[in-house]
């Protein structure tokens, strides 16, 4: 996907997981890489990985749900590279389950706020930038439970499908303005996020097999696709890698 090789990209919830797996796998594929999280120290150990591998990379601390914090990495971002040409709202959290009836409401709300109000902060600091510069891709991680709901992920599956509609409203109001806004739904991943929902022993994901779950290094290459002129198909919704079909077009088993 030579059509990356030099372009920009902040990537939030970057220290671990899917995010952090993005980062190699983008800087791996010439972009310039802004990793963004809470966890400054594993950022900054993402980034010296690209960094040593003759890539360039940065870290930065941020907690999604603080708008100061966003708009102020996507500003240096643009700033120290010259432009932003891709955001991935992919920062989330699981914790803590617990059936709707017997949730703690600040805890609750802490979680919905990550998962739903990080993305509507990182579209919200980046689209003006990318409107300004007349192109632009924003990828929204997203999940199944934006879709269906699950027992004790109440927090969780309100938080995505809020998500999901952020992702259409985007690409409504943006996509003619050249800003690309599309969604990943990567099915249950092998992350440290899995072993959580594991020992909840609530809903029938907490019952799968770790060998159930595909590697973060998958929906890493599904969002390089996503960067690409050739996933256009599929701006303003959500690229589900659970699909056969889509397994395919990334060359994935």
């Amino acid at each position: 996907m030579s059509e990356l090789s030099g372009k920009s990209v902040l990537i939030t919830g970057a220290s671990r997981g899917i995010g952090a797996a993005a980062a190699a796998e983008l800087g791996a594929r010439g972009m310039r890489v802004a990793l963004a999280a809470r966890d400054l120290a594993a950022c900054e150990a993402g980034a010296e990985a690209i960094r040593a591998a003759g890539g360039e990379a940065m870290a930065f601390s941020c907690d999604v749900t603080s708008w100061s914090d966003v708009s102020a990495v996507v500003s240096a971002t643009r700033d120290a590279f010259g432009a932003l040409d891709v955001m991935v709202n992919n920062a989330g959290v699981i914790e803590p389950i617990s059936r709707l009836a017997e949730s703690e409401p600040e805890a609750w709300a802490q979680a919905f706020s990550i998962n739903a109000l990080g993305v509507y902060h990182g579209l919200r600091a980046a689209i003006p930038v990318m409107e300004a510069q007349g192109a632009g891709v924003i990828v929204n991680v997203s999940s199944g439970a934006a879709y269906s709901p699950l027992e004790g992920w109440s927090h969780y599956c309100s938080a995505k499908a809020a998500a999901l509609m952020l992702t259409r409203a985007a690409h409504a109001e943006s996509g003619p303005k050249g800003v690309r806004v599309v969604g990943l739904s990567p099915g249950t991943v092998a992350t440290d996020m899995q072993r959580v929902i594991g020992k909840s022993g609530i809903n029938p994901v907490s019952q799968m097999s770790w060998d159930d779950h595909i590697p973060a290094d998958w929906p890493a290459k599904a969002i390089a696709f996503l960067c690409t002129e050739a996933a256009r198909a599929f701006d303003g919704t959500d690229f589900m890698l659970r699909e056969p079909e889509n397994r395919t077009r990334l060359g994935l088993g």
